[in-house]
């Protein structure tokens, strides 16, 4: 047998026609040769599943969304200008149109043979690809004979079961379905009968047609719990056929139950004393009680008693139908922990067929449902060869982790509703509740830790990307990249490698097919950086038709006189400085010399006619623009910006390699109901400042001395950094402006015909009478409900419009905010937003407290490598076209992304669809290009390639997808949902596609089986807790702590973060500090986001990107405690604090390097806030533990995957 899982174009235009150059801007009196006012300067005296609602008007984030038009006579993909010489606003002379661009109990009867059958020869075609969740039994392999031998189940790691669980149980082995009652066979794909395997036994089992009879002594009636449990859904008819081959009982198991209850001599359907009593047994027929699952969910249904069956109200409407035998058995690898009580049985590991070791060996005249519970009592949970001493399960072979998956099968039941999490801290039963019946084990289900650590195993090191590879490593996998004909995958991901030929079988998958490109991306040090292709006046080669670049995928015919265009199939004549021979396998000579034709990504170094006005851009200019009203005083902030500016900020201006100083000009500009601009010329003595007071017609009142180079002005600087503090420390001013603020940098750098970024540092929500003024109209209680996109919408389209203008002179604008209260970041963010800027928020700001976060950050911005005056357009081979696009950006067409600066940690994602049937034996290609001005005024062009396979079979196309990926777009289409929509809506579109996809991969992927079988495919085991993950996140709900800016906030950041990002921020990272390993520089591994795993004893640093928590447990050793605070115990530790002291010791030594060494990984300084167990910030860390149900009633990941898989069930029904 074959062990298989079962679960298993830049570009015609896109630039305006340039803005009126000249001088100051116009309209004002005062022209160029006027000068304002001069007064001296430093006298002494200045100082955030119903149905839809109806619908809206489209949000902010609407226009990011374009649909690419074919205007008439373009070529398919084309876009319909071309940029540079060929046709394009920046070649008014070049001609129009020229850019075209599974014992039966007595009286049982077997099943019919016509249920009987194989697995199709279909399941064939995905070895060792796909990975089985398996909820019930499967049909066994006919002429297969048992297996005895020690299965490769998934298996747990020894341990003692969690606090709160009722100890194993001796008894018979179990009938339920796919759980061995001994050793499993561990004989390999393929291979012969072993032989101890045993005679088959005559009495294994028919299906589990009864195995839902009422219980009489099950326990007490539920007043709402459901009909009795013979109608608790379909009975198990096409559970598999009698288990003839399921192999002997184990030699340990098969003692009688001494304390199993009543005898069981009618164990046939009637089962009347089926059992032992069920006084404290939670939900009947093995369903899970989830005793640490938290809150009841809003939407679980009415709620239920602590009592077993008989049933008599309508079933739960979370768990839907009876899920007797849908509980998930899970793919993957093994899990940690084992908690042998806290399942109804522990699920296996399945491959795309069923094989002996899915088999269930019988327990004689034992029902299936008692059955069940023997096993969880009576086993290992995973299968792992005979169990040690007391029940607890052996370690499997080789070590944790490393056996592969293999068959089995799970009966689960949802959680009743109100079954509540156990209290933070406390061990045992929770509080005022009865001992729950075993639930659906966490450990057994697919880890989101097991498949990072597994693929940073098999994955680290060196990936060659060749033309058509394969899916590359995991974002949170160490490697590094070979560029051999397709980029870095770090500047571009795609949700799948393998396209489906057509239309139709890429929106059967439900699977979006998308782009994340981020060009500027943080390579490796151990790769090199992008080469750069000087051509000289010759400019970059290019398609005569469609405009695209140069790059691997097209050859060269005729002698190497011509070549072929692979996007739209044109040939165009190679120039003559451009020409080469061909050798004898038809590439050119210098093949490998020329990067644009062996790389994946290169630069060419543009001409002028890829410049404004076809002139070469000068160097590039920062604006920083202060606020000095009292709030940012008072506050700190003004003395500890201009105190720490030059050494912590301007000695990191960005330049280019090569080059000993930055070519970036600075000027100051501080503001608070006025302007105020200075003069810092070189050859000044002080600096001289100039008031505008006029901020309804704002204008610059000088150019010559606003922007200077550094390393010119140094002196003059100095001074004016140490003097603004003095200047406005009596400042009474509480109104400010902002709108003025950023037309007056637009404008600075208009007038002098640069590009460059503005670093605004902002206080408070702009209420001076001023263009921008806004108005308070905070209301948190609208969160959450239909009218949320009221207030997470802005509020007038004032800022919408700055940040278009921005755009259009090349001005990025990055947004520090300090505010003490509401500021409307849902309106003044449209500026960073649109220009491809940078929004940091800190709330509360207290210098002392938080000045090395914001200096930390400055820093890193402004020493990042800049692309100013960005344009973006992505090009497609035939048969797929570029139509939707996500990020912060602005278009002002359907093709090209424009931004006034883009930087390392923005990407851009473009969804992608058919408009014909690919070729298979063809494939498929895109081409990103994005044309920038680079930190020393360079005009530049940065190439992207990524060639894809095609395929005929949807099997080929689950195999090649990228999750990650899938996420971070699912994550972005929420938000502009979000923005269109309802909350509810929102969360159940996202749903409803996850069930789509897992429906689609079952129905046309796997071997056919019971319907009670949940089937994920490898690529995609992680989805539903990754889209659980995306619906808790606070991006689309947030808790009763979030407040209107904050969501707005993520919802800003989390529409342009990049994969790798986006991967942390959704499932944070929970490192355990308390244990780690002394000799050793690597961070420790991390643990599963759930309180179950966090232990009273231990410490633990959590941390998604943006926030970082150290939780202290209330019994964690003094010694740890007196090498990393000073104190013996957690109560005398200053919660109070950010940082650690660095004290003289190894543990303190590790444990700060290990907090830098998470901090050097993100792209922002994240503080870190100490959290003791039991005290009053610990809900704060709770909500970050996404396995778990929220505060906010969303659901944990057990919760979900039974929704999930009802989901699925009611699609296929």
């Amino acid at each position: 047998m074959n062990p298989q899982y079962m679960n298993q174009n830049p570009y015609g235009g896109g630039f305006a026609p340039p803005p009126q150059q000249g001088g100051l801007a116009g309209g004002h009196p005062q022209s160029a040769g006027q000068q304002a006012p001069m007064r001296p300067m430093f006298n002494g005296q200045g100082n955030t599943m119903p149905h839809p609602g109806p619908s809206q008007p489209p949000a902010p984030y609407g226009n990011m969304q374009q649909k690419v038009g074919m205007p008439p006579g373009a070529v398919p993909n084309g876009p319909p200008s071309g940029l540079g010489p060929q046709g394009d606003p920046y070649n008014p002379g070049a001609p129009p149109g020229s850019y075209q661009p599974p014992p039966r109990p007595p009286g049982q009867q077997p099943m019919p043979p016509q249920q009987q059958y194989s697995p199709v020869s279909g399941a064939n075609q995905l070895p060792g690809q796909m990975g089985g969740l398996s909820l019930s039994q499967a049909p066994p392999r006919p002429g297969m004979p048992p297996s005895s031998m020690p299965g490769q189940m998934g298996a747990r790691m020894p341990g003692p079961a969690p606090q709160g669980m009722q100890p194993p149980r001796p008894g018979p082995p179990s009938s339920m379905a796919g759980m061995p009652p001994g050793p499993m066979s561990s004989q390999p794909a393929g291979a012969p009968p072993m032989s101890n395997a045993g005679p088959p036994m005559s009495n294994a089992g028919p299906p589990m047609s009864y195995a839902g009879p009422p219980m009489s002594n099950a326990g007490p009636p539920m007043s709402n719990a459901g009909p009795p449990m013979s109608n608790m859904g379909t009975p198990m008819m096409n559970a598999g056929p009698p288990r003839s081959n399921a192999g002997p009982p184990m030699s340990n198991a098969g003692a009688p139950m001494m304390n199993a209850g009543p005898p069981m001599s009618n164990a046939g359907p009637p089962m009347s004393n089926a059992g032992p009593p069920m006084m404290n047994a939670g939900p009947p027929l093995g369903g899970p009680a989830m005793s640490n699952a938290g809150p009841p969910m809003s939407n679980a249904g009415p709620p239920m008693s602590n009592a077993g069956p008989p049933m008599s109200g309508p079933p739960m409407s979370w768990g839907g139908p009876p899920m007797q035998n849908a509980g998930p058995l899970m793919s993957g690898p093994p899990m940690s922990g084992p908690s042998p009580m806290s399942m109804t049985m522990p699920p296996m590991y399945g491959t795309g067929s069923p094989t002996p070791m899915q088999q269930a060996a019988p327990t004689s005249n034992m029902p299936p449902y008692i059955a069940a519970q023997h096993a969880a009592n009576a086993m290992p949970p995973t299968g792992y060869g005979p169990p040690h001493p007391g029940g607890q399960p052996a370690p499997p072979p080789g070590g944790y982790g490393q056996q592969p998956p293999s068959p089995g099968a799970l009966n689960c039941q949802p959680p009743a509703p109100g079954y509540g999490q156990r209290p933070m801290g406390q061990s045992g039963p929770v509080p005022g509740q009865q001992q729950q019946a075993r639930r659906l084990d966490p450990d057994q289900m697919p880890s989101v830790i097991q498949v990072i650590e597994d693929d940073r195993k098999n994955r680290s090191g060196l990936f060659q990307s060749t033309i058509q590879s394969s899916d590359p490593p995991l974002v949170t996998t160490d490697f590094y990249t070979e560029d051999q004909g397709n980029c870095n995958p770090r500047l571009m991901r795609s949700t799948m490698y393998n396209i489906p030929c057509t239309a139709d079988m890429l929106k059967q998958s439900h699977v979006p097919f998308a782009l994340n490109i981020s060009p500027f991306a943080e390579l490796h040090p151990s790769e090199k950086p992008l080469p750069v292709v000087d051509l000289g006046e010759l400019g970059p080669i290019r398609c005569n038709r469609c405009k695209a670049y140069m790059c691997p995928y097209m050859p060269f015919i005729d002698g190497g006189r011509r070549f072929q265009c692979n996007f739209c199939h044109c040939h165009t004549e190679v120039p003559p400085e451009y020409f080469a021979h061909l050798d004898h396998t038809g590439k050119r000579m210098d093949y490998y010399d020329r990067p644009e034709l062996c790389l994946g990504a290169y630069e060419f170094i543009a001409t002028k006619d890829y410049c404004r006005n076809s002139e070469l851009p000068k160097p590039p200019a920062f604006l920083f623009m202060i606020d000095v009203s009292y709030n940012s005083v008072k506050s700190g902030l003004v003395n500890l910006l201009c105190s720490r500016f030059k050494e912590d900020v301007l000695a990191h201006l960005p330049k280019e390699t090569g080059f000993s100083e930055s070519e970036i000009r600075v000027g100051f500009v501080t503001y608070a109901k006025e302007l105020h601009f200075y003069n810092v010329k070189s050859n000044l003595a002080q600096p001289q400042m100039l008031v505008v007071s006029d901020i309804q017609d704002v204008f610059v009142p000088l150019l010559d001395g606003f922007m200077v180079k550094l390393s010119e002005s140094e002196a003059v600087i100095d001074s004016l950094l140490s003097q603004i503090p003095q200047m406005f420390a009596d400042s009474r001013e509480t109104e400010v402006i902002l709108g003025p603020v950023i037309q007056a940098g637009v404008d600075a750098l208009k007038s002098a015909e640069c590009c460059g970024k503005l670093f605004v540092f902002h206080t408070t929500m702009p209420l001076a009478e001023a263009p921008g003024k806004l108005k308070n109209r905070d209301d948190r209680k609208l969160l959450g409900t239909e009218k949320e996109k009221t207030i997470l919408a802005p509020q007038s389209g004032f800022y919408t419009k700055l940040g278009q203008e921005c755009v259009a002179v090349g001005c990025g604008v990055d947004l520090f905010l300090f505010p003490n209260s509401y500021t409307d970041v849902a309106t003044i963010a449209e500026v960073p937003r649109l220009t491809g800027g940078t929004l940091y928020k800190y709330s509360y700001f207290q210098a002392d407290l938080d000045g090395e976060r914001f200096l930390t950050d400055l820093t890193s911005q402004v020493k990042k490598s800049v692309a100013f005056d960005a344009i973006m357009r992505v090009r497609t081979s035939t048969g797929i076209r570029a139509t939707d696009f996500y990020g912060n950006f602005y278009m002002s067409n359907t093709t090209d992304v424009e931004l006034g600066a883009m930087d390392s940690d923005k990407s851009v994602t473009v969804e992608i669809r058919h408009d014909d049937k690919l070729n298979e034996a063809e494939g498929a290609t895109v081409q990103a290009a994005c044309l920038y001005t680079n930190v020393i005024g360079q005009r530049r062009l940065r190439v992207l390639n990524l060639s894809f396979n095609c395929c005929m079979q949807l099997a080929d196309m689950f195999r090649s997808c990228e999750l990650d990926t899938v996420i971070n777009v699912m994550s972005k289409q929420g938000i502009r949902q979000t923005l269109n929509g309802t909350p509810k809506m929102v969360r159940e579109t996202i749903t409803n596609q996850c069930a789509q996809i897992l429906a689609c991969y079952r129905k046309n992927c796997a071997t056919p089986s019971s319907a009670g079988q949940l089937i994920l495919p490898e690529c995609m085991k992680l989805l539903p807790v990754y889209t659980n993950c995306v619906i808790k996140s606070n991006i689309l709900q947030g808790g009763a702590d979030l407040t209107t800016d904050d969501r707005s906030y993520l919802m800003h950041l989390v529409n342009a973060m990049p994969v790798i990002d986006s991967a942390c921020f959704f499932y944070p990272r929970l490192l355990p500090l308390h244990d780690v390993d002394m000799n050793s520089d690597s961070l420790p591994t991390a643990i599963r986001c759930s309180y179950e795993r966090i232990n009273d004893v231990g410490v633990y640093l959590l941390e998604n990107g943006l926030v970082m928590y150290l939780w202290i447990g209330i019994n964690v050793s003094h010694d740890w405690l007196q090498g990393v605070f000073g104190v013996q115990s957690a109560a005398q530790v200053d919660i109070d604090k950010t940082t650690l002291q660095h004290l003289d010791n190894p543990l303190s030594r590790r444990i700060c390097d290990i907090i830098e060494k998470v901090r050097s990984q993100r792209h922002r300084y994240m503080k870190l806030t100490i959290v003791r167990q039991r005290d009053k910030l610990e809900p704060l860390f709770q909500q970050y533990l996404m396995e778990d149900r929220s505060s906010n009633g969303s659901a944990s990941y057990v919760d979900y995957l039974c929704h999930i898989h009802k989901e699925i069930r009611n699609l296929l029904s």
